[in-house]
């Protein structure tokens, strides 16, 4: 019978009751640890969202920002006006498509997100200060395998991709110094052919 479920409602209900409660508890912990981050700032986790989701993508969409961003249309269209308005954001169409508007960083708004990064210090981070218990014992950060495959499913193949050039480029293109995150700087020299 193909209509037959292999699991049982009750089964079905503690799985989603766990998965809502523990999404609960993780995001209130992330929210509280993200305004405290970026409220020196002036900016909301929306608005911020965005400028991090602009800076990775180098011109996005507001259906990209809605998206990756994981908010309404309008949170995306809303918040970016607002960035715009702000002066980080430049709001443009393409010659080829007319039916989106895109976003970019303005030099302010790179810069001001470049500051936040700078300012970024985990140490009175919730969910960063209970991952390093995990991190001391196993030598490792949690890495969330079957999460990212439920989210993989839900959201697809472009979402995770996005996720995973996000953190590339968070890799490619800043360096610590000094316990300080900062763009890393590339090379502007040509390069030196050897002579024989």
């Amino acid at each position: 019978m193909e209509n037959e479920r292999d699991f049982s409602m009750k089964e079905a209900m503690m799985f989603s009751h766990k998965v809502a409660q523990i999404s609960k508890a993780m995001w209130k912990c992330v929210e509280k640890d993200w305004q405290g981050w970026i409220k020196p700032f002036g900016l909301n986790i929306n608005e911020h969202h965005i400028l991090w989701i602009a800076f990775h993508l180098e011109g996005a969409s507001i259906s990209d920002i809605s998206k990756f961003g994981v908010m309404h249309v309008s949170t995306a269209f809303n918040f970016s006006k607002k960035l715009e308005e702000q002066g980080y954001l430049t709001f443009s169409k393409k010659e080829n498509d007319k039916r989106n508007t895109y976003v970019k960083l303005t030099e302010e708004g790179r810069d001001l997100l470049l500051k936040t990064i700078e300012e970024y210090n985990p140490e009175g981070y919730g969910i960063f200060g209970a991952s390093l218990k995990i991190r001391d014992l196993y030598g490792k950060f949690p890495e969330f395998d079957e999460i990212m495959a439920v989210i993989r499913s839900v959201y697809g193949n472009d979402f995770m991709s996005i996720l995973d050039t996000t953190v590339e480029k968070i890799d490619n293109e800043f360096t610590e110094i000094d316990g300080q995150l900062l763009p890393a700087v590339k090379n502007t020299e040509p390069e030196k052919i050897p002579t024989p």
